[in-house]
């Protein structure tokens, strides 16, 4: 199994940028779709973001389109989330996850992610 290990939360003003990273270690996650998630303090984890193996279907949660954007180097076996005009409601514990599959079918991605890492916390205060 793969193992994911997020890096690259802070703390930033409201309309900063921060850029997550996630290295996976122990096989390769070219030919698996990948995820990034949050969850917020006392609230439920929700989906942020979604990238298939080929980076050709890229999906967003609606508050974080035109803000957020996923990407993924497979040579380097890793995912990205670059964060832009970041707002107090992005504060949370944000984490990467991989499907075995290359593709997310379901509505519900979290019901499709094998692995998944150790979150990375993202603060956005002023």
């Amino acid at each position: 199994q793969v193992q994911l290990a997020e890096s690259g939360g802070g703390s930033v003003q409201p309309g900063g940028s921060l850029t997550l990273s996630c290295a996976a270690s122990g096989r390769t996650i070219r030919s698996s779709a990948m995820a990034w998630f949050r969850q917020a303090p006392g609230k439920e984890r929700e989906f942020v973001a979604s990238i298939n193996w080929n980076a050709e279907i890229i999906r967003y949660a609606e508050s974080v389109k035109g803000r957020f954007t996923i990407s993924r180097d497979n040579r380097k076996n890793t995912l990205f989330l670059q964060m832009n005009n970041l707002e107090y409601e992005d504060t949370a514990v944000y984490y990467c996850a991989g499907s075995q599959s290359g593709f997310i079918f379901t509505s519900n991605p979290a019901a499709a992610m094998n692995s998944w890492g150790q979150g990375t916390q993202v603060t956005v205060s002023s």
